[in-house]
C-alpha cells in the first residue's frame, strides 16, 4: 500500500481517512509480552496502527559501540523484532525515533553522553541571560539526587554529527527492511513537541549559545543582503554581522520605534527558521521512504506564550513536514485556557493529533482516570480541525530499568485502556466506539466543510514582537510608527468571542495565503501594527475591494516591511462600507444547556445533505443541551450527556444517522440515560451507559 499525507490528511492507495492511532512504549516493557499486548489493542481498540519512540539512548547507552535494534545487548532492544510481530498482527507503524522524545524518560530519551556536562564538546543551548537551559525532567544524580541537565545546542557541531549518525543508524538498521510496502512503517515523526518539548516556550528560552546566534547572523545575511541594506532599515551602523544582537529583555511599556520592532520580527523569524533547519537536517540524516510528521504542543497558558508559539510555529515554512499536535495542558471541559490553546493548535495548520492522554491520571489530573475526559478532547480535537486523532498511551507497562526512567514507578501509564495485566479496561471500548465510527465517516467527516463565522488572519511578526512588548489596551494605539502590534491576546479575545457568540472559526496565516485562498474568507479579523509586508496589504486589500470583509483592530499599518511608505490596506480601509454582524449561515446555534457546537456539512451533487455535529458538553452543565441547526426553524436537536461528556451525531438530509454518545463521567459521579431526538424522533439508552450507533447497529457500553 502507498501512504501520503496530503494537506495533513492520510491517504492510504489515494483514498483519503482519518489517522487513528494508538502509542505502545514497547521499551518500557518485557519484550515476551509484546505480541499479547499488541494484540490485545488491536482486538479491543479496533485500532490498526501504533505509534512507537525509538529512544537513543535505550538503544545505544555507550557512544562507542553502535546502537543495539536487534537485542543482542538486550532483548528489550530488539525494535526490529518487535516491528515484525506488528507486521504479523496487520498493525501498521509510526516511527518515532527524536531523537529527542521526552516521553518521561531520563534525559529525554538523549544518552547520558551527548549531555554537555560529560563531554566538552557538546555545546549547551543558552537562554538570554546566557544560561544553559536546562532539561525539564529529572535525572538521578551519583548519590541519588535529582538533577537538571543542561541541553545541546541544537545546531552545535557535534551534537548534529552525533545526532545525524543515530538517525542515519535508524534509517539503515531500523527503516530499511521495516518500511513499507516491505514492512509495518507508514509514517515517520521526528523530533518531539518543538525539539526539546520545546515548542512552547518563550521567544528568550533559547537558543543563544554560538551556533544559534551564528545561524541567526546567516539568516539576516540572507534576507537583508548587506549590512548597509540593515542598517538602513534598523537604523543601526554595525560593520559586522558579528556585531549584531538578538533581543534579550522583555520591553518595559510604552512606544516602541518601528525598527526596534523590527529587531523583535527578526528574533521570532529566527526562531522559526531554526526549528525548520533542525526539521529538514534531521529529516536528511533519516531519509525516510514515507511521509515525515512533527508533534507540536500547545500554547502554554502565560501571557506572552501564544505570541511566541505563533511566532515560532510556522507550518508553511517546513517544505513537505507536516504538522501535527498534543495535548498535555489541562481538561477543556472545565479550563477556559487550555480549551482556548487546544483549539489554537487544532486549527493552526492541517494535522494529527499526535498526543491526547488517554492514561495518565497521577501524573497530570485525576480527570483523566474517566475515558469520557479524553473522548471529549478528542472529539474537539477533530471539530476545531485536526485530521486525527491519537490514544497515548494504549498500553499500561511495567519492564524498565532505571537507566530508562528512574523517577516513575510502574505502571506506565497509570489507567489506560490496556492495563498492565494485559486486560482491556472500560476505556478500550470507549476508543472502539471513536475507531469504528470514524473508520466508517473519517474521510466523509473530513471532506466535509465547516461552517464557521468570521477567520482569524495570522501576521506572525506581530506575535513575534508581542511576545517581548505585550499588547496595548484595546483603543490605546495610536495609528503611528511607534504603535505595537497585538497577535496572541487578540486572538485569545476573538476565540472567546466566537465562543460566546456560538461561532466557529478558521486562522489563516496571511504571509503564505494567495488571493484565491484568502477569498474563502469572506469576513477576516486581525490586529494592526505599524508595518505588514505589501503583498500582505494588497491581498487584504484585494479582498475589501472584492466586496470582502476585513474587521482590522489596533493600529492601522502605514509602512511595508521595508519601513517604507505603503497605505495601500490603510486606504481600502477607509472606504471599507460597514458590514452587518451575526452568525454565518447555516450555522448551528446553543438554546440551552453549557455546551461548545460544532457544524460541517458535505453534499454531493443530486445525493442528499450529510452533516456532522460534534457537541461538547461542558464540567458544568446541568440537564438537556438544545440546539438548532440551519437558518429559520432549522433541525431541533437535543441531547442528554453525562457533565464533561460529548457525542458526534452524522445526520442525512436532517435525519438521525450514526452517532457516539456519552452517557456516564465516573470523575464528576455523573450519570444520565443518555439519548439523542432529531426532528422528533428520540434513540435512548440506559442509564449510566455509553450510547453509538455505528453501521445502524445500536451498541451500549459501561465506561
Amino acid at each position: 500500500m502507498r501512504f501520503e499525507l496530503r494537506d495533513g490528511v492520510l491517504h492510504t492507495d489515494g483514498a483519503p481517512g482519518l489517522l487513528a492511532t494508538a502509542d505502545y512504549p514497547y521499551y518500557r516493557d518485557d519484550p515476551t509480552v509484546w505480541r499479547e499486548r499488541l494484540r490485545t489493542l488491536r482486538d479491543a481498540t479496533g485500532i490498526r496502527i501504533v505509534s512507537s519512540y525509538i529512544p537513543w539512548r535505550h538503544h545505544q547507552p555507550d557512544p562507542d559501540s553502535p546502537p543495539d535494534f536487534t537485542g543482542a545487548t538486550r532483548a528489550d532492544r530488539d525494535v526490529v523484532g518487535y516491528l515484525r510481530i506488528c507486521a504479523e498482527l496487520g498493525l501498521s507503524v509510526i516511527a518515532k525515533p527524536g531523537p529527542f522524545i521526552h516521553a518521561e524518560t531520563n534525559y529525554g530519551g538523549l544518552p547520558d553522553w551527548i549531555c554537555p556536562l560529560h563531554d566538552s564538546r557538546v555545546e549547551p543551548q543558552l537562554d538570554a541571560r546566557g544560561e544553559p537551559v536546562r532539561w525539564i525532567g529529572s535525572v538521578p544524580g551519583p548519590d541519588g539526587e535529582i538533577e537538571r541537565w543542561p541541553l545541546p545546542a541544537p545546531l552545535g557541531a557535534h551534537f548534529a554529527g552525533r545526532t545525524a549518525d543515530w538517525l542515519r543508524a535508524v534509517s539503515k538498521e531500523v527503516l530499511e527492511s521495516t518500511t513499507t510496502p516491505d514492512g509495518p512503517v507508514v509514517l515517520v515523526q521526528i523530533a518531539n513537541e518543538g525539539l526539546f518539548t520545546d515548542g512552547s516556550l518563550p521567544l528568550w528560552a533559547y537558543d543563544y549559545s554560538a551556533p544559534g546566534l551564528d545561524f541567526f547572523r546567516g539568516g539576516l545575511r540572507r534576507r537583508y543582503g548587506s549590512l548597509a541594506a540593515y542598517n538602513a532599515r534598523h537604523g543601526t551602523a554595525w560593520t559586522d554581522w558579528t556585531q549584531i544582537e538578538p533581543p534579550r529583555e522583555l520591553h518595559p511599556g510604552g512606544p516602541l520605534d518601528v525598527r526596534q520592532q523590527l529587531g523583535f520580527a527578526d528574533w521570532g523569524l529566527h526562531q522559526s527558521d531554526q526549528l525548520a533547519e533542525a526539521y529538514h537536517t534531521w529529516t536528511e540524516a533519516l531519509a525516510p521512504a514515507v511521509p515525515v510528521l512533527v508533534n507540536l504542543n500547545p500554547p502554554a497558558g502565560e501571557p506572552y506564550s501564544l505570541d511566541s508559539w505563533l511566532s515560532r510555529v510556522r507550518p508553511e515554512r517546513w517544505n513537505g513536514i507536516v504538522y501535527g499536535f498534543t495535548n498535555w495542558m489541562g481538561v477543556v471541559s472545565t479550563d477556559h485556557g487550555s480549551h482556548a490553546r487546544y483549539v489554537v493548535a487544532a486549527k493552526r495548520a492541517p494535522g494529527p493529533n499526535l498526543e491526547e492522554n488517554w492514561g495518565f491520571s497521577e501524573l497530570y489530573d485525576r480527570a483523566y482516570a474517566a475515558g469520557v475526559t479524553s473522548f471529549h478532547q478528542s472529539l474537539l480535537a477533530l471539530a476545531a480541525g485536526a485530521t486525527g486523532f491519537n490514544v497515548y498511551t494504549g498500553v499500561a507497562t511495567s519492564g524498565w530499568g532505571d537507566d530508562l526512567d528512574a523517577k516513575h514507578s510502574p505502571p506506565y501509564p497509570d489507567c489506560p485502556p490496556i492495563g498492565a495485566d494485559g486486560v482491556a479496561t472500560g476505556k478500550a471500548g470507549t476508543v472502539r466506539m471513536l475507531a469504528d465510527f470514524f473508520e466508517a465517516h473519517g474521510a466523509e467527516f473530513l471532506a466535509a466543510t465547516p461552517v464557521t463565522g468570521p477567520s482569524w488572519g495570522l501576521y506572525a511578526p506581530y506575535a513575534a514582537i508581542a511576545a517581548w512588548t505585550g499588547d496595548a489596551p484595546a483603543g490605546e494605539q495610536p495609528a503611528a510608527a511607534d504603535a505595537l502590534p497585538g497577535c496572541g491576546r487578540p486572538l485569545r479575545e476573538f476565540h472567546e468571542r466566537m465562543r460566546a457568540e456560538g461561532q466557529d472559526y478558521r486562522i489563516v496565516d496571511l504571509e503564505s495565503a494567495t488571493e484565491e485562498q484568502l477569498a474563502g474568507h469572506p469576513h477576516l479579523v486581525l490586529h494592526g501594527g505599524a508595518f505588514m509586508h505589501a503583498r500582505v496589504q494588497r491581498l487584504l486589500a484585494g479582498q475589501i475591494e472584492a466586496g470582502l470583509r476585513v474587521e482590522l483592530l489596533g493600529a492601522v499599518p502605514e509602512l511595508d516591511e521595508e519601513l517604507a511608505p505603503c497605505t495601500v490596506l490603510a486606504q481600502a480601509l477607509a472606504g471599507q462600507s460597514p458590514a452587518a454582524g451575526g452568525p454565518a449561515a447555516g450555522a448551528v446555534r446553543v438554546h440551552s444547556g453549557s455546551a461548545d457546537a460544532y457544524w460541517r456539512t458535505a453534499a454531493a451533487p443530486g445525493g442528499p445533505v450529510t452533516g456532522y455535529l460534534t457537541l461538547l458538553v461542558q464540567s458544568d452543565n446541568e440537564g438537556t443541551v438544545e440546539v438548532t441547526i440551519g437558518d429559520g426553524p432549522g433541525v431541533r436537536v437535543t441531547v442528554d450527556s453525562a457533565r464533561g461528556g460529548a457525542a458526534v451525531l452524522r445526520l442525512v438530509d436532517g435525519v438521525l444517522d450514526d452517532f457516539l454518545l456519552s452517557g456516564a463521567n465516573t470523575f464528576l459521579g455523573s450519570s444520565v440515560s443518555p439519548s439523542v431526538t432529531v426532528g422528533g424522533v428520540t434513540v435512548g439508552g440506559e442509564l449510566g451507559l455509553d450510547l453509538a450507533r455505528i453501521g445502524g447497529e445500536l451498541r451500549t457500553l459501561a465506561p
